[in-house]
This record gives structure tokens, sequence and C-alpha cells, in this order.
């Protein structure tokens, strides 16, 4: 072979070796089952990230022969969702609540006493605090009484929040430092007075006048409850919480925080739409970093259904005279909402009964006349007018929790009769108006685990099979649209769909490995699974 020939090949060869040299990127993840929940619900074998972002999603063959990455996971066969959003949550009151007393799941009020004790034996501190008492889980369902605790904490403030954050138990010394007696008048509230004399339930706005003589928790506390908190996102494999209602300096030290990659949790931060956060925020603009999306607030318009604070048309079936409030007038509502609407921000509103559904609904579709897309939320909608479910086609954004109902399912009826319950918690009926439905759990509140959440939507269930064919199973959502829920249309109601919500080419990498498939195991079993790894911006963080 003469020289010249030679020459040729080499070159030829080296042409074809440099034309498949394959690009460096940091991570490849392949041999997976892998729910793209894109546009077409695809389903993929492999995935490459680069620089926190997808830059291919496909076969394992086509990923691995293009691609050449730092480092290289193989899935063996294991299962990959987009990272789940929590549509409605607590992330910095979860961590404070695991700061405090638990009393979730006691199953009377001697427990919580004996839980509160226990706790200031280990702590000794000077101001008690703690949360998560339900006195529907009781054999006596009546609200309890500061009694007891006044005989033992005579000198120590005792603050317990109830599990829905509508109502407080308060001992004597509390009441006494917040000057609340037997005639203090409150609005949007009640302080409980029996035989003239206050028995420490405090309900919806009442409560204010306690939270101002809570002290302030110091920085180091605060910073140790958003890790604590961010923790467990990462335990269920949560990516991105919608933070229902914080304040400014909360927003700011965990924007800090993030700033610093001494928390990796997404946040889209709904702010507590006082006066003075209204004006400052909507002077601001939206605010968002590549972790933090402030361009919302979160306004209350009324209370619990548990505590009977939740505002009805007609009177609460199992209390013929009380009928709930709403907690602003609603010239105060209205006002709010115009001035939110003149600016780039979203109105984000807890309603439950079905007298603030239909005025906030009311109130959305005047003021947002003419303004298309702007993607406000209804935060909750248990308790609805079969009428009202229409308001929901102009854009307004139902967002539920699903875990809501098979908690409350078990007195919910006894609260608004036979009648009105037909149009609670009616999630597919939702879904049938808007389009879609945003998917969270509003822990504390609820737990965390997103996989109770899948679960309560599709099986109507509790974790003990009940009742046996489900809740009200006309408004079960399938598991297409419950994993859509807790993704990309979550991530459509943030404004973040280009960037979030499924695994396509260009957005972050925020994904979860499970070892089973929620998508086809039986469905009973899905509340046991846990993921595996979580990564979030292609950073594995569990």
């Amino acid at each position: 072979m003469n020289t010249s020939k030679v020459v040729f090949l080499f070159l030829l060869n080296s042409l074809f070796l440099f034309g498949q040299k394959r690009e460096k990127i940091d991570l490849i993840l392949t041999n997976a089952t892998i729910y793209t929940v894109n546009d077409s619900f695809d389903i993929a074998e492999a995935i490459a990230v680069n620089k926190g972002k997808i830059v291919a999603v496909g076969t394992t063959k086509a990923i691995t022969k293009q691609f050449q990455a730092k480092k290289n996971i193989n899935a063996q066969n294991q299962f990959i969702y987009p990272g789940f959003y929590d549509a409605h949550a607590h992330l910095y009151g979860l961590g404070m609540t695991m700061q405090k007393v638990n009393l979730k799941e006691t199953k009377s009020y001697d427990d919580v006493v004996s839980r509160v004790v226990a706790f200031q034996n280990k702590k000794n501190t000077n101001f008690i605090e703690g949360r998560g008492w339900d006195q529907n889980d009781w054999e006596n369902k009546e609200f309890p009484s500061r009694a007891q605790l006044d005989a033992l904490f005579p000198n120590i403030p005792v603050v317990l929040t109830r599990i829905d954050g509508h109502a407080m138990l308060v001992n004597g010394r509390a009441l006494e430092l917040a000057g609340i007696t037997a005639f203090t008048k409150i609005e949007g509230g009640q302080i409980e007075v029996k035989d003239g004399k206050t028995t420490g339930i405090l309900v919806d706005n009442a409560m204010e006048l306690i939270n101002a003589i809570i002290p302030e928790p110091s920085l180091n506390v605060k910073t140790t409850a958003l890790k604590d908190a961010q923790s467990e996102m990462f335990n269920y494999g949560i990516t991105t919480v919608n933070e229902a209602g914080l304040e400014r300096n909360i927003i700011e030290l965990i924007d800090e925080l993030q700033q610093k990659n001494i928390l990796d949790i997404n946040v889209y931060a709904m702010v507590m739409a006082s006066k003075e956060n209204v004006d400052y925020y909507t002077r601001l603009g939206i605010y968002k970093t590549d972790k933090l999306n402030v361009r919302s607030f979160k306004f209350m318009g009324d209370g619990a259904l548990g505590s009977r604070g939740a505002c009805l048309h007609r009177a609460y079936s199992d209390k013929p005279k009380q009928f709930g409030a709403l907690l602003s007038p609603i010239n105060e509502i209205k006002s709010i909402a115009k001035q939110i609407a003149d600016s780039d921000y979203q109105m984000n509103t807890h309603a439950i009964g079905d007298s603030t559904n239909t005025v906030l609904l009311k109130i959305y579709k005047d003021v947002l006349k003419d303004k298309p897309n702007r993607r406000w939320k209804i935060e909750h909608a248990q308790i609805m007018q079969e009428q009202d479910f229409d308001y929901f086609r102009l854009g307004i954004i139902p967002s539920v929790q699903p875990t809501h109902a098979t908690s409350d399912m078990y007195w919910a009826e006894d609260r608004v009769g036979a009648e009105r319950i037909k149009y609670s918690y009616a999630y597919k009926k939702m879904l049938e108006k808007a389009g879609l439905v945003a998917l969270g759990t509003d822990f504390p509140i609820e737990e965390v685990n997103p996989m109770l959440t899948f679960y309560a939507a599709v099986a109507r269930k509790d974790l003990k099979n009940y009742p046996e064919n489900g809740f009200q199973m006309e408004n079960a959502l399938t598991r297409e649209e419950t994993l859509k829920g807790m993704t990309i249309w979550a991530a459509y109601s943030n404004f973040e769909e280009n960037e979030k919500g499924s695994l396509e080419v260009g957005k972050w990498a925020d994904f979860t490995v499970f070892s089973k498939d929620i998508m086809t195991m039986n469905i009973d079993e899905v509340p046991s699974v846990l993921p595996k790894h979580v990564f979030i911006k292609g950073k594995q963080v569990k």
C-alpha cells in the first residue's frame, strides 16, 4: 500500500472517530422507566443532565452513544417521575412545629396534657407551644378547656394550636398576657366563653391576640426549622413546595439560605396578604431566582370546617345557629383583590365554606375582567354550591388537598348535611371545569408524604382501607390525572411549566427514583412506597 493511501485512510478514520466523539456532560441515568409527563405522557429509558438541566431524554442506547458523563447511574429498571410538587403546604410551619410539642394523633385531651408535661420536663422552657390536636379524633369530641393546663402551669403560658391552624387552646397565663377576658370582642373569630368565663378556646382572628405575645424565635431556631423541614421534603421526594403564607422576613431568610446553598428545595412563596406586604411586593414586582419564586399573595377567606369557622350559606347541620365567618369584610376583600389584579401578582385565597367560595369566585371574576391568563387560585375549595363550579372555566385554578377528603370524611357530612356533602371535596368536578387541578397536602395539618396524596386522590380511602369502595368515588382522579396534579399542573399554576413539572429538554433536572411503579402497582400498596433517590437541578439530595 503506498504512503498516500495510508495517510488518506488514517485521515478518514480520524474524521469518523471525531464525528462520533461524545459530548461531555455531568450526569447520565440509564435503564429506567421514566414518566416524562410531557404533553403525550411519553415513557423513556434514559436521561442526560448538564449544568442542572436536562439535555436529552430517550433510549439508553441513544443517550450513551451521544453523551459521556462524569457520573453514570444505572437505574436497574427502577421508575423515575418528575420531582413532586406540594401545591399547598407550610414548609416553615412544619419546621417550627418540629421544634414544638407534637400533638398529632392524640387520642384524648389527657393524652395532649401528658405530651405537654413530657415536653416541658425535657425542655424546661418559659413559653410552651404545641400543635396538632384534633378533638374529632377523641371519644369526647367537644373542645377541651384550660382547667388542667391552669393547674399544671399557672405561671407559664401554654399555647396549643389545633391541627388545622384555625383554633387554639391556651391557658390562663397566656390569656392574661394577651389581655383577653370574657368581655373581649373580636371580628372574624371567636373567644369561647362558658358560664361567664373564658374556656381557653380561640378561633381564627382571636388567635392573633395570642400570636402577638409569642416570643420571636431566634435566627438559629428559624434556620434549623427550615433545614429540618427540607430534610422531610427530600425523604418523600418533594422538590418544590408552594409555601402557603409567609411574612417578608422568612421569605428573605429562605432566599439567603438558598443563595448560600444551605437550602436546595425550590420554594414558590405566597406572601401573606397584609396591606403592608401587598404594598411592598406590588411595588417590588415579581422576585424570582432559580430556587425562589415570589409572585403571589395568600389571602385568608374563612376558617376551617373542623372548628366550624368555614363560612357557609346556611347554618351548620350539627350547630344550627352557627354559620362560620368571613375573616374580612367583603369590601376589604374587593379592595385588596383589585390592588393585586393591577399588579403582576396572583391572588391565592383560602376558601373552605360554600359562602366564602361564592364570594371569592365572584370577586375574582369581576377584578380579572379583561385580564387573561392570571391563574389565580382558590386554595382548598372544600364546600361548593353546584352552580359555582362553572367559575373554574374562567381560568381560576382549584388548588386542593386530597388527604383533606379522607381525613374529614368521618364527620364532614355531620357538619354540612347530606345535600351539601355532594358538592364537597369534588376534585373530578373541578377538573372537568378547570382542565387541571393543583394537588398538595397542607402539611403540617396533613402528613408530608405525597404518596398519601396520590392514594387519597385515586382510591379515596384512608390507610385502613376505609371505606371499602372509596369515599364519593365519582370525584376520584385517575393515576395520570393525579401525577399531573402533583407535577406539571402544579408547575403551570405557578407559571413554572416551562422550567419544571415534566422531564423534558431544557427543564431543570428535578426527579425522583422509585423501586416500584405507582402508575401500575396495587393502589392499596402505594402509601408505603418511599423514594430511593431524589435529584434537584441534577444534584442528588437523597
